[in-house]
């Protein structure tokens, strides 16, 4: 529930533009959208709050409703109270309820004057009877009486209404997020009776809208069930801003009515089923492609059970919600799946001779394919394996699996300095983007990462558009140079013989540190390098060559960058930090950035300067004491 609880506040600070930061005075923003999330303010059909409308009694009980352990359930409330409230009204049933629970009461007369606006010390009545607070616990006579318990409370902080004044929406905001926050007559916190945290006088924004949000639900058509208007609503889909006609069969997804918005994932994973954890009885993950996925709901966990419909060594497609879990299992003949990528390893000759299911009997390849989402998957299919590197589709559907060799796909431009485009196209929002090198490397990276590279010649090896004629898809190849092996060289050692004034036998070996850990390899090549940072690279993974990376001496360093002179060098984002013992024995181990800084140590960058298009970074600091 943590875990869904922090996804759903990521997205809603992302879908809101609003700043999360740690606990600090509720602010205007973050009251009023706390107060959106609970359904006590909702806009009209085309989003707007309209603040600084005034609010009637009718509206002022209906927003109660939502702010009472009675929300959702008004519907079993109903008939006529009031000569002025007929059993029709729109809002009948929560004037019942606010009348009933003591929250409020009509006049003499018998009316309950709905369309009349409240005042502040109408408002202030209710709210403390909804927090427990009878006329015994006051002091004075109506409002005064009623008006100084409010304040003692925190009722009025931030209300700019005065007595007798007509409350405005915005006055409602303040005065329903104060009763969330305020003390009950028992003494507890009254959000904390609805379920939600309350800190330092905070609403937890995180249990708000876990709270307050539901789902996962399957769209099975394409179509979305919703309690409330799609018109005026908010849809994203795989956290992007989307709309409903982007809907597609199958689909999961999760809604808040108070915020009128609704998250919309398509997010699957097809593959064989390979093994559930922690039993076949009880599962609670389940590995399909070599990836293993936690189990989401009780629906899910029932079909991969012993007595569900799947089993070990079946092909399915998992969807997924929005935290990655397992929500709902197919068949694969209701749901074909496409991966693309370039493949890690390949085997033939291994199955998944755990199981005996038929639609892995025929399988003897056993392929890794890094696919552009980075995730590495395992698939097992009949015909030929495949050498490292090759760029494959894999397609999962009721037949088998199928992997299929690509021909590459060219394109040549230049990367915006937004990222937002390649030459003449637009990359999409959710653009998966992998760098890849032929000896099965892969990196999954992101389109900041390119920004501003010229991509030419055989930079490029694969792309798809989506409907839209947008890149969705990029498979690079060595364009950013995040797939090499970078080592430090810490010693060489050539211990060739030679008679007669000519080399007999040539025997060098070469001691490397890479992450803090000493390595070593020796054989009959002598490279043209020396100390210092370095590049393996290998072919059918035996080392052909070792180039040697630039070092230049850092005057400062940030976190993101490091300056040498006056020319500013971008780090790596997992740049190898060294730092050299300083016992005298030159031994080096793996630092942090923060470890190190220029007063303390003398610090060396090593960047690499292979041609790559968006290379160019410092992937080593060594840092000696001074």
């Amino acid at each position: 529930m943590k875990k869904r609880a922090c996804s759903l506040l990521l997205a809603l600070c992302l879908s809101l533009g609003l700043l999360c930061t740690g606990v600090s005075a509720a602010t205007g923003s973050s009251k009023l959208e706390a107060i959106r999330v609970l359904g006590i303010l909702e806009g009209d059909e085309s989003g707007n709050l309209n603040l600084s409308s005034q609010v009637t009694r009718a509206q002022f009980a209906t927003m109660m409703a939502a702010a009472s352990p009675y929300q959702g359930s008004v519907s079993s409330y109903g008939g006529s109270l009031f000569k002025d409230v007929k059993s029709g009204h729109w809002a009948s049933g929560y004037i019942r309820l606010a009348v009933e629970q003591g929250w409020m009461s009509g006049y003499v007369d018998g009316t309950f004057r709905p369309d009349q606006a409240i005042t502040l010390e109408e408002g202030c009545t209710a709210l403390l009877r909804l927090l427990g607070y009878d006329a015994s616990s006051l002091t004075g006579s109506y409002p005064a009486a009623q008006l100084s318990k409010a304040d003692s409370l925190g009722l009025l902080d931030d209300v700019s209404a005065a007595q007798g004044s007509k409350l405005t929406r915005q006055n409602c905001v303040d005065l329903f997020y104060n009763a969330l926050v305020a003390l009950t007559s028992t003494g507890g916190v009254y959000g904390t009776t609805l379920g939600y945290t309350v800190t330092n006088g905070e609403v937890d924004y995180a249990s708000l809208v876990s709270a307050e949000t539901k789902g996962p639900y399957i769209s099975t058509d394409g179509s979305l069930s919703l309690p409330f208007s799609l018109n005026g609503a908010t849809v994203y889909r795989n956290d992007t801003l989307s709309s409903p006609s982007q809907v597609e069969a199958y689909d999961v997804y999760y809604y808040n009515e108070g915020m009128g918005t609704v998250w919309v994932y398509h997010n699957r994973a097809s593959g064989t089923l390979t093994a559930l954890s922690p039993s076949k009885v009880s599962p609670t993950s389940a590995t399909v492609a070599g990836v293993t996925y936690e189990i989401g709901t009780s629906q899910a966990a029932y079909q991969l059970s012993s007595q569900g419909q799947f089993q070990e060594g079946d092909l399915v497609t998992l969807l997924l919600g929005m935290n990655g879990e397992i929500v709902e299992v197919l068949d694969p003949q209701d749901s074909e799946s496409t991966y693309y990528g370039s493949v890690v390893s390949s085997v033939k000759g291994s199955s998944t001779s755990s199981t005996s299911s038929s639609s892995t009997a025929s399988a003897h390849v056993t392929t890794q394919v890094a696919c552009t989402d980075g995730i590495l998957r395992t698939f097992y299919h009949s015909g030929s394996a495949f050498e490292a590197g090759r760029l494959v589709t894999v397609t999962v559907s009721q037949s088998g699996t199928t992997v299929k060799g690509m021909s590459v796909s060219h394109l040549e431009g230049t990367v915006s300095a937004d990222g937002g485009t390649l030459g003449k196209y637009t990359l999409a929002s959710d653009v998966e983007i992998l760098d890849t090198d032929e000896e099965g490397g892969y990196v999954r990276i992101y389109p900041s990462r390119l920004a501003g590279a010229k991509l030419s010649g055989d930079d490029v090896r694969y792309y798809t558009l989506n409907a839209s004629g947008e890149i969705d898809r990029l498979i690079l190849n060595e364009v950013t140079g995040d797939t090499y092996q970078y080592v430090y060289l810490s010693g060489i050692t050539d211990s060739s013989s030679s008679g007669n004034g000519n080399i007999d036998n040539i025997s060098v070996s070469y001691t490397y540190v890479l992450d803090g850990q000493t390595h070593s390899l020796s054989g009959s090549a002598r490279y043209s390098t020396k100390v210092g940072g370095a590049v393996l690279q290998y072919e059918d993974g035996n080392l052909t060559s070792i180039i040697q990376l630039s070092g230049v001496t850092l005057d400062s360093l940030g976190s993101l960058s490091a300056m040498s002179g006056n020319q500013e060098y971008p780090l790596s984002e997992d740049v190898q930090v060294l730092l050299r013992d300083g016992t005298g024995i030159y031994a080096y181990y793996a630092a942090s950035l923060s470890q190190i800084n220029t007063e303390d140590y003398d610090l060396t960058g090593w960047y690499d300067d292979l041609g790559c298009a968006a290379g160019g970074r410092i992937r080593i600091i060594t840092a000696v004491p001074k």
